[in-house]
């Protein structure tokens, strides 16, 4: 149906290389996120899985781009440079606005004849709960302790002030994304949704995160560990662990 990969896109990084493996992993990241951090996911997966990380527009090479504050424009601008990889199984991975852009991929993907194998939504309430949030409103100071308060950047970043003045914007952009989305009712995912979140998590309760169910025919699972919204730090191996054995019983 399409194209073999041909390694060029400025959104997808490969860090290991899995040509022989079976399923691609395809992971999004949370607001003020980047590809790196899936780096370690790439490592423990390699070569059973061929890990993809998606690169957003406005950091690290990508910091001269203009960013994306809207969800749907994300998806919108993201399905075609993933389309190249979908010669093998595909299966999305997204923790907080990354699960958010995951679900409205899965959404387009399948509009194109493309079903993925699964979809992982981690730390993220389901689409069809919303909040009303502002934290992209708020001054630098005030994103600075939100971001502090969930812990999901490095100690190191947060204590570089200059560093930190200069992704701002990114995260500022992603917040946006985020808090403004608004879930378009309308039919079902068949690819089967996996919801992962922590049960001291201020950004998705367990019936938050329970509510992925109603977006899928496909099947539905959740699986709640001990921690916060960035329960997937600490918990990264059992988490590795679920999601190969989830695309391993597929292939």
């Amino acid at each position: 149906m399409t194209a073999n990969p041909t390694g060029t896109s400025l959104w997808i990084r490969q860090f290991h290389p899995a040509p022989t493996a079976a399923t691609r992993l395809v992971c999004l990241p949370h607001a003020g996120g980047s590809a790196s951090y899936y780096f370690p996911v790439s490592k423990a997966l390699s070569p059973t899985v061929d890990v993809l990380a998606v690169q957003y527009p406005g950091r690290q090479d990508r910091r001269n781009e203009k960013c994306i504050d809207n969800i749907a424009e994300l998806a919108d601008a993201l399905v075609p440079e993933l389309l190249p990889y979908t010669d093998k199984p595909v299966a999305l991975f997204g923790h907080s606005m990354g699960a958010t852009l995951s679900f409205e991929v899965a959404l387009r993907l399948e509009q194109k004849g493309v079903q993925p194998v699964a979809l992982f939504a981690s730390g993220r309430r389901a689409p069809s709960c919303h909040r009303d949030e502002s934290v992209h409103l708020r001054d630098d100071d005030g994103l600075i302790a939100e971001m502090k308060a969930l812990s999901g950047t490095d100690t190191s970043l947060l204590g570089d002030d200059e560093i930190l003045r200069m992704v701002l914007p990114a995260i500022r952009s992603d917040y946006k994304a985020a808090e403004t989305y608004r879930y378009t009712p309308g039919p079902r995912l068949a690819t089967p949704i996996h919801a992962h979140v922590g049960d001291d998590d201020p950004k998705a309760t367990v019936e938050e995160a329970r509510a992925w169910g109603e977006h899928t025919t496909g099947g539905f699972d959740l699986q709640v560990y001990s921690g916060g919204h960035f329960y997937l730090n600490d918990q990264a191996p059992r988490v590795i662990a679920s999601i190969r054995d989830v695309l391993t019983s597929k292939s």
